[in-house]
């Protein structure tokens, strides 16, 4: 026991001082994307511990419904598939804000965010709360690889009414409490995809066919950033965004 306290011990203090979130390289992140920004509008969000983060923001007219985008582990809200999600579906008649997701050292491994995630919460809900605000009622979150764990973690922690739908690309570390989760969901991935999300898709398949509404889609050859394929991958996606709120323009 005294061992294993130890261990806990050691790893708390590894976190705490070499892997706290990585506030400089997000504003490196904020930096280069303002310099090159072309589509929508920079919105900086403030958390309850005073740190604010960069949000993107596409608001076309006669809105569809509005969509949370979330990153995956170390990225920024315009990197490469994020920037493409977050205009194009702009262009099919979405709002988007694509949110800046906690981030560490780029040496960080994955296990490492699991302390991140009650931030992670916290930023989805100031991003909920700033839609809200411009009079959106109808939400959904579109997620890929760790941002998509991050956003399983939020949802089976918030009563939040205007999120409709849940949309989660390439998750990683299985589905958790999907019991908890009301709204309609979509799981999709790619044929290539890493390994730790194709394994699991059976079992994720057979938690989310208790939710009405929801689906599984595997994009045929296509990897976990769907490299070349990101236009397959985005009639997937609006096409179940467009089934949940083909009645309600916002």
């Amino acid at each position: 026991m005294r061992c294993i306290f130890f261990l806990f011990f050691l790893t708390g203090i590894f976190f705490n001082k070499a892997f706290c979130q990585d506030y400089a390289r997000e504003k490196r992140w904020a930096d280069e994307i303002q310099k090159s920004l072309m589509v929508g509008d920079a919105v900086w969000l403030k958390q309850k511990n005073g740190h604010e983060f960069l949000s993107l923001f596409v608001e076309p007219k006669n809105s569809k419904g509005a969509v949370i985008i979330a990153h995956g582990r170390g990225w920024s809200p315009d990197f490469e598939l994020y920037g493409t999600l977050r205009t194009r579906l702009a262009e099919m008649g979405y709002t988007t804000l694509s949110v800046q997701m906690p981030v560490l050292p780029s040496t960080a491994i994955l296990g490492l965010y699991v302390p991140l995630y009650p931030d992670a919460r916290e930023r989805f809900q100031l991003a909920v709360d700033f839609l809200k605000s411009k009079g959106h009622k109808n939400i959904a979150i579109v997620s890929h690889s760790l941002g998509a764990t991050m956003a399983n973690q939020y949802l089976i922690r918030t009563d939040e009414t205007v999120v409709k739908a849940w949309v989660f690309i390439g998750i990683l570390q299985g589905l958790e409490e999907m019991y908890r989760i009301r709204i309609p969901v979509l799981d999709v991935f790619g044929e290539r995809d890493w390994d730790v999300t194709r394994w699991g898709a059976e079992e994720r398949k057979a938690q989310i066919d208790r939710v009405p509404g929801s689906a599984q889609v595997i994009v045929p050859k296509a990897t976990h950033f769907f490299e070349g394929l990101e236009e397959d991958l985005l009639k997937v996606v609006a096409g179940f965004l467009d089934g949940i709120f083909a009645k309600d323009k916002r």
